[in-house]
C-alpha cells in the first residue's frame, strides 16, 4: 500500500501521516483528492461549522528596528509615515468601533520600537482592560515578547507573567515566518530563532496563556521546510496542547524588499490549507486569512480543511501594505453570508473557541 491509498486508509483509520506522506500529498497535483480527504477529516473534527469572531485589529506602530526584507509594513522612526500610538488613540479607536460592534477581542501587534519604554505595553493592557473589562486582549508576538525581555532586563516567563497580570489573554501566531534557518537569514535575519518562537509559545501556554501557531509561505521555500517547520509546531502541541489555531499565510509581496517573488496561486494556497489539515492532527483548527486570499478562495478553502475564516478586524494595516486587495475589514453580516453561501454554518466564537450565544 502505497500513494493516496496509504494516505487514505491512514486518515480513515485516524492514523499520524508521516512526513514522507505529507510530501507526497505537496508533489502531487490531484488537488481534488488532497482537498476530499482533507474536508473528511475537517467534517470528522468540526462537522459543518465554520467559525468567526467579532474583533478588531490595532497596529500600535509601524517603527520597527529589524527592517525584514518581506515586511511592507515596517517603517524608520525618522520616515514621514511612520507612526506610533499613545495609550489614549488606542482607547479612542476602540470606543469608536465598539458603538457600532459588539467586540469580542481586541488583537494588538506591532513593531519592535527602539525608543518606546517598556512600560507602555503592561500599562496599554490595563486600561484596555479597564476600560472595556469583557475584552479578550490577543497581544503581542513572539518576536515583540522576546525584545520586551530584552528592553526590560525581565526573563521570558518573567514579561508573560507581568503582561498577563495587566490583562494580556493569548498570543498570536505572527513572527514564526519559516523555521528554515537560512530562509529565515534571507528574509528576516534580526528576527527571533525558531527555538526562541517556539521557546516562548511553550512558556505561555505553561502559564495558562493560549495562543496561535502559524507559517508564512510563497517565500522560495521548500516543501521539505513546510513540513519541518508544521513538524516541530505539531511536536510543541504534543508537549503543551496551548495552540488554538494554525494559520497558513500567503506572502504578498508588492512593496517588500524580496526580489524575484511572485504571489501564490490558488492552487498552492488550496494544498497548504489541505495538507494543514491533514499532518497537523493535534490542531483542531485551520484558519484562513481572507486578507491575504481574498474572499472567494477563502471561502473554497472551507472544502479544502479550513473551519475558522477569523474575525471582522476592521482595520488589517500588516498584509495591505504589502498589496492586498481586499477590505481590511468584514461586518458580521458579510462574515456569515460569506459562510453560509459555502453551505456551511456560521458560528460565533471567542478567542479561545467558546461558542458565543446572542
Amino acid at each position: 500500500m502505497s500513494g493516496f491509498k496509504l494516505i487514505r486508509y491512514k486518515v480513515y483509520n485516524n492514523e499520524r501521516l508521516t512526513n514522507e506522506d505529507a510530501l507526497f500529498l505537496f508533489e502531487s497535483n490531484d488537488i481534488l483528492q488532497i482537498g476530499e480527504l482533507a474536508a473528511y477529516k475537517n467534517f470528522q473534527v468540526n462537522g459543518d461549522n465554520v467559525y468567526y469572531i467579532v474583533n478588531i485589529h490595532i497596529n500600535y506602530s509601524n517603527i520597527c528596528e529589524n527592517k525584514c526584507t518581506f515586511c511592507a509594513f515596517y517603517k524608520k522612526i525618522t520616515d514621514e509615515d511612520a507612526y506610533t500610538m499613545c495609550v489614549k488613540e488606542i482607547l479612542d479607536f476602540i470606543r469608536a468601533h465598539s458603538e457600532t460592534n459588539n467586540f469580542k477581542e481586541v488583537h494588538i501587534v506591532g513593531g519592535l520600537h527602539p525608543s518606546l519604554p517598556y512600560d507602555y505595553y503592561p500599562y496599554m493592557l490595563s486600561a484596555i482592560k479597564k476600560s472595556f473589562p469583557h475584552l479578550h486582549i490577543q497581544a503581542f508576538t513572539a518576536v515583540e515578547i522576546e525584545y520586551f525581555s530584552r528592553l526590560s532586563g525581565l526573563a521570558i516567563k518573567e514579561v508573560l507573567t507581568d503582561l498577563r497580570n495587566h490583562g494580556l489573554g493569548s498570543l498570536p501566531g505572527g513572527g514564526a515566518e519559516i523555521f528554515n534557518p537560512h530562509i529565515r537569514k534571507k528574509i528576516c535575519p534580526q528576527k527571533i530563532s525558531s527555538e526562541k518562537w517556539l521557546e516562548i509559545h511553550k512558556t505561555a501556554h505553561l502559564l495558562g496563556i493560549p495562543s496561535n501557531a502559524s507559517m508564512l509561505y510563497g517565500v522560495k521555500e521548500s516543501y521539505m521546510d513546510r513540513i519541518m517547520h508544521m513538524e516541530l509546531l505539531r511536536d510543541a502541541q504534543d508537549d503543551t496542547g496551548g495552540f488554538k489555531s494554525f494559520i497558513p499565510f500567503a506572502f504578498q509581496p508588492k512593496n517588500t524588499a524580496v526580489k524575484n517573488s511572485g504571489k501564490t496561486s490558488g492552487y498552492d494556497d488550496l494544498r497548504v490549507i489541505a495538507v494543514a489539515r491533514l499532518y497537523l492532527d493535534n490542531f483542531k483548527h485551520i484558519k484562513t486569512f481572507f486578507v491575504n486570499l481574498g474572499i472567494n478562495l477563502a471561502q473554497v478553502s472551507l472544502s479544502f480543511g479550513a473551519d475558522d475564516l477569523d474575525g471582522t478586524l476592521i482595520e488589517e494595516k500588516i498584509s495591505h501594505a504589502a498589496g492586498s486587495e481586499t477590505k481590511k475589514g468584514l461586518s458580521v453580516q458579510n462574515l456569515k453570508k460569506i459562510i453560509e453561501e459555502t453551505g456551511k454554518i456560521p458560528v460565533e466564537r471567542d478567542t479561545i473557541y467558546n461558542v458565543m450565544f446572542n
